[in-house]
């Protein structure tokens, strides 16, 4: 059955083509297993909270008539303001706009929050751009540059706000720097989402071809309730496409956890639990509520335009196993540098475990991908990752968090990085073990090898057991610290690309990192290779438990075969098979042009007849602590015959995601 909704109709109707529904809303109470939702362009400002769960061959299917030509809105026309002071104007809005959630009481905090709590989910928008909030009256009139900013051109747009209380308003102050506000486009946001049920378990839904924005999203941090301006809420099966996401005050796509009441912002709330076992809480109480394969996850989130959300584009805790996510094009993530803690990245998955990401371009955001304990099965795959990194003249925010493309956190592997394209300054922060880059080519460091996972409290380690789990599955195996080590580089291209500084350990989150510039394998010298490692354990004599335990407990062996070295990129001390070229200059650089980019390079100029042998997932092995192998997420093979382009290799591949100088001239995204 189709059902038909048109904002535009003359009246309320019953859903049919002829009398169509005005609100998505009212299709979505009543859609049933097979129905598709059709609807007409126009702006729907509206929740849409749907109440049906289709099933695995009959979903329920919500559809743009017009690809983006629907708009599910979070935001209300804001008209009729008052002129201030100078270029400040003055707008009133009755509290009882907004329900039982204002969005201009509400802060954004909780736990692994680290910024002041001084910022509301609630934001002004002009002409679609969110305005910087300030703390007080005063800041919003001068309105200085905020100097964390990513773009300081635009932080000097400013808005506050109080409450009058005998009127039962909230005033809003906003400073336009000119602009007459009734003569523009401007907005509050009023509805916390835009699309996602209230309930659980409502599987098997479509999204297709919306343009979803401006909700005022709460902060979203893995033991708590993950809100998104769209999400599946704790269910399974669905899929959201072809939509385009922007300016959800935290998260854009939430993959992520359901509410428990017993571990919500337990840190927050409560205190006296540690946060590591905050969350190690949180891992077994999934359990209890329904986390096993059958029920969760399994969702595909693809060809999606997702921007300016200000923690997240896509977050996920446990929800988002067994997914796909795939041609997304996200960035401008966390730019405003208002908001601040452990959980901003373009992408930022909790238990990962057998989720894809692939094809995704992801660029100017603090962090392009970061996986979060339980990164088994994970494979990201085919990404073009640039500008993830602080830009010139911006200072670091109170809270903010150190940035590259990847990361990778106390996560037991096998996680699988081949095939990407990483252009920013830090490539991959490797806090972590059982990691696989295979492929890619890679113009910045790697950071916090050998730290970053444990804390140091009245002196003491304090380690962070993490869990790993039955393969391909959601259920705990086991817990283990980080040993760090057990990391595969094969056929990687590695180019210094900026100058290399002394830098020194610093402390994030309360735990020690190793910061590193130079590019490369090296900073993995005094990590034993597999023989070196296995020579320890005597396996022709009984056993010695306690002679043994220095090395249960001591760094796990690395494997680094035909990767090819550039601009002073250095090798580790077991390199092997590899091409070290300190004399060619090779330059690295990405064009942008009406949207579409490629790369223009001179590195496989100077590869000569080096050639790397063909990698696979026997080769590859098993990850240490959960014993599973590096391979698909259906338990099969992988052979990297294939490039970053789909293109195949020789037989005897060059390294690097590309097949060919040929296929490296070719559009990348």
């Amino acid at each position: 059955m189709i059902l038909y909704v048109n904002q535009n109709a003359g009246r309320e109707g019953d859903g049919s083509k002829e009398m169509p529904f005005k609100r998505i809303n009212e299709a979505a109470k009543v859609a049933k297993p097979g129905d598709e939702v059709v609807v007409a362009p126009g702006i729907y400002r509206e929740y849409v909270d749907p109440v049906n769960a289709g099933l695995p061959d009959a979903r329920i299917t919500y559809r743009s008539e017009i690809p983006l030509g629907a708009v599910i809105t979070g935001a209300e026309d804001a008209t009729g303001w008052k002129h201030y002071e100078g270029n400040v104007w003055v707008y009133r809005v009755n509290n009882g706009v907004f329900g039982d959630y204002n969005p201009y009481t509400t802060y954004v905090m909780g736990d692994w929050y680290f910024a002041p709590v001084v910022r509301h989910t609630g934001a002004v928008y002009l002409n679609d751009r969110q305005l910087y909030e300030t703390v007080t009256l005063e800041e919003c009139i001068k309105a200085e540059v905020y100097k964390p900013s990513w773009e300081p051109e635009w932080s000097v747009y400013k808005w506050y706000t109080e409450q009058d209380k005998d009127r039962n308003e909230t005033v809003i102050y906003a400073n336009f720097q000119g602009k007459n506000p009734n003569e523009e486009k401007v907005e509050i946001n009023v509805r916390r989402n835009c699309f996602m049920p209230s309930k659980t378990g409502v599987n098997y839904i479509t999204v297709s071809g919306f343009n979803m924005n401006k909700a005022a999203t709460t902060w979203a941090p893995p033991a708590a309730y993950q809100d998104g301006l769209i999400g599946p809420h704790w269910s399974k099966g669905w899929i959201i496409e072809d939509c385009e996401i922007s300016n959800s005050k935290c998260s854009g796509i939430s993959l992520g956890k359901y509410y428990d009441e017993e571990n919500d912002h337990y840190f927050t709330n409560k205190y006296v639990k540690s946060p590591t076992q905050m969350e190690r809480d949180a891992v077994c109480r999934g359990q209890y509520h329904g986390w096993l394969k059958e029920n969760i996850g399994g969702h595909i989130v693809r060809r999606c335009h997702i921007y300016r959300c200000e923690q997240t584009g896509i977050v996920g805790r446990m929800g988002c196993v067994f997914s796909l996510i795939e041609d997304n094009h996200i960035h401008h993530i966390n730019n405003m540098q208002q908001l601040g803690g452990a959980e901003i990245s373009g992408i930022k998955l909790h238990a990962a475990i057998d989720v894809v990401m692939r094809r995704n371009h992801i660029h100017h955001s603090t962090m392009g991908i970061w996986c979060d304990w339980q990164a088994q099965g994970t494979r990201i795959s085919q990404n073009l990752l640039h500008d993830n990194y602080m830009p010139e003249g911006a200072t670091r925010a109170e809270g903010a968090m150190m940035c590259q493309d990847i990361f990778v956190e106390v996560s037991h592997g096998p996680t699988l990085i081949d095939n990407n394209i990483m252009l920013s300054k830090a490539s991959v922060r490797v806090a972590t073990e059982g990691v696989a880059l295979v492929h890619n080519l890679i113009l910045g460091a790697f950071t916090s090898v050998g730290g970053g996972t444990d804390n140091t409290v009245n002196g003491k380690n304090q380690p962070r057991y993490t869990p790993y789990h039955i393969r391909h599955r959601t259920e705990v195996a086991g817990f283990m610290t980080i040993l760090h080590g057990d990391n595969r580089f094969y056929n990687n291209i590695f180019v210094q690309n900026w100058p290399v500084e002394v830098q020194e350990e610093k402390e994030d989150m309360g735990f020690r990192m190793r910061e590193n510039d130079v590019v490369g394998t090296e900073i993995w010298n005094g990590y034993p290779t597999y023989e070196e490692w296995l020579s320890h354990f005597e396996f022709d004599k009984p056993a010695n438990m306690g002679k043994l335990a220095q090395w249960h407990f001591d760094h796990l062996p690395v494997w680094s075969k035909g990767n090819a070295f550039f601009n002073g990129a250095k090798a580790w001390e077991h390199e092997e098979n590899f091409l070290m070229d300190d004399t060619n200059k090779v330059f690295v650089e990405l064009e942008e042009k009406d949207g579409k980019y490629t790369l223009k390079t001179n590195v496989y100029d100077f590869l000569g007849d080096f050639r790397a042998g063909m990698v696979t997932s026997d080769i590859l092995g098993c990850a240490f602590e959960p014993e599973q192998r590096f391979e698909d997420p259906d338990g099969t093979a992988i052979t990297f015959d294939t490039d970053y382009l789909g293109e195949h290799r020789p037989v005897e591949p060059v390294p690097g995601p590309f097949a060919s100088k040929e296929a490296a001239a070719k559009l990348l995204f």
